[in-house]
């Protein structure tokens, strides 16, 4: 979008380029499974204002006193875990890239959550854009006031807290074969925690541990990637280690509740320009006479599962649980990134860190690249220029 950078990425662009990247992005990890897309996301000043702007408005209302109150609803009782603390961890907010009616480009926030991202995947990934593609070094995925050393060192502060590094683990349902396992790799060459899955975490008492060759060692703090819908129907996988649902003498970065409480539950409970008209289906008295204009989202469910993009009257009639569900208004995405023969649409996530005692401290991004209907990989198979990424800031 800063045509300078565009201009000179594209005219040297070449297919030999973009192979070396990935090589040079892959080396030394397990092959990535997702599409990482041909190009980083240069973005404009005023447009990175904007993302800031959005981002601090939504901040305001997860600050608000009363925020756990309003949320209540959205933890599943099923799936509700002890000792919830205070704030999340993290922060994630999805932007589209979208024209406003003057031509400018604003955000539209899609979706928001309580819950880890690529923290460090996104810092490599934008290193080897950089280095590959030489691109220039006043480039940056982080936002103003953080740089590399900082940002590591609060990734380390907010993960492992006052822990050693051994006593803290990334876990997750089957961790090293996840589709974002090489963040897992990455996170833990720069902070030196574990990598482990459900199984092999045991439970003596309340404590938690795992075994380390002879060694038995106590968990006293999991950097939790587990998102619960993935085991809805899996609930077994529990019987031989722990459940997290149970009373345990255990840190949690973040607390599972978290990824409730700061969702699409949350999202018809902001008023923004930044943010498209939201309800909850329960709210809703008068189905609206232009339904083209609106998405139907079930509330638990990740990676777009279940959203239904052209809503017809029959598909409200037919939701048997409408406190479950929330009607949005599109956003209508510009095709703002110019690839090799046309536009390109874009999304770009905000990542906050928000460490104990502290406030949320906005610092990189990631962003995704997109040709069909809506973000994601089931969407846009067989396309090129779609995917992961990142955005690039002047500093």
């Amino acid at each position: 979008m800063i045509s300078k950078y565009r201009d000179f990425f594209n005219n040297s662009f070449s297919e030999e380029k973009y192979s070396d990247f990935l090589k040079s992005l892959n080396a030394g990890f397990p092959p990535i499974p997702f599409r990482v897309a041909e190009t980083p996301v240069f973005i404009p000043a005023d447009l990175k204002q904007k993302l800031v702007d959005a981002g601090s408005e939504i901040i305001k209302l997860i600050k608000r006193p009363d925020f756990k109150q309003l949320t209540d609803g959205s933890v599943p009782a099923e799936w509700n875990v002890p000792n919830e603390n205070d704030h999340p961890h993290f922060l994630t907010f999805d932007f589209g890239v979208c024209k406003d009616p003057n031509g400018h480009l604003v955000p539209k926030l899609i979706e928001m959550q309580g819950f880890p991202s690529l923290y460090g995947f996104q810092l490599h990934l934008a290193q080897e854009y950089k280095k590959c593609f030489n691109l220039p070094d006043n480039l940056s995925p982080l936002f103003d006031g953080v740089n590399g050393p900082y940002y590591i060192e609060l990734l380390k502060k907010v993960i492992l807290g006052n822990c050693e590094p051994y006593e803290v683990a990334l876990m997750d349902v089957d961790a090293p074969d996840q589709k974002t396992s090489i963040d897992f790799f990455i996170t833990q060459k720069y902070l030196g925690i574990k990598i482990l899955s459900l199984t092999d975490i045991f439970k003596e008492g309340k404590s938690l541990f795992y075994q380390d060759g002879d060694r038995k060692v106590r968990l006293k703090r999991i950097y939790n990637r587990l998102i619960f819908d993935e085991v809805t129907d899996r609930t077994d996988v529990f019987k031989s280690c722990f459940d997290p649902r149970e009373e345990l003498d255990i840190e949690w970065v973040t607390h599972p509740n978290w990824f409730y409480r700061i969702s699409k539950y949350t999202m018809p409970f902001l008023k923004s320009e930044f943010v498209p008209e939201s309800l909850f289906l329960k709210d809703l008295k008068v189905i609206p006479s232009d339904l083209e204009n609106y998405v139907l989202k079930p509330l638990f469910s990740f990676a777009g599962l279940g959203v239904i993009i052209d809503v017809k009257k029959e598909d409200i009639d037919q939701v048997k649980d409408p406190e479950n569900w929330i009607l949005q208004r599109k956003v209508n995405y510009e095709p703002a990134v110019k690839a090799l023969s046309d536009g390109v649409k874009a999304e770009i996530r905000l990542m906050y860190l928000w460490p104990d005692e502290g406030e949320p401290i906005l610092c990189i991004n990631l962003a995704r690249l997109s040709r069909g209907k809506m973000i994601g990989v089931r969407y846009n198979k067989d396309f090129d220029w779609v995917g992961g990424t990142v955005g690039l800031m002047e500093q």
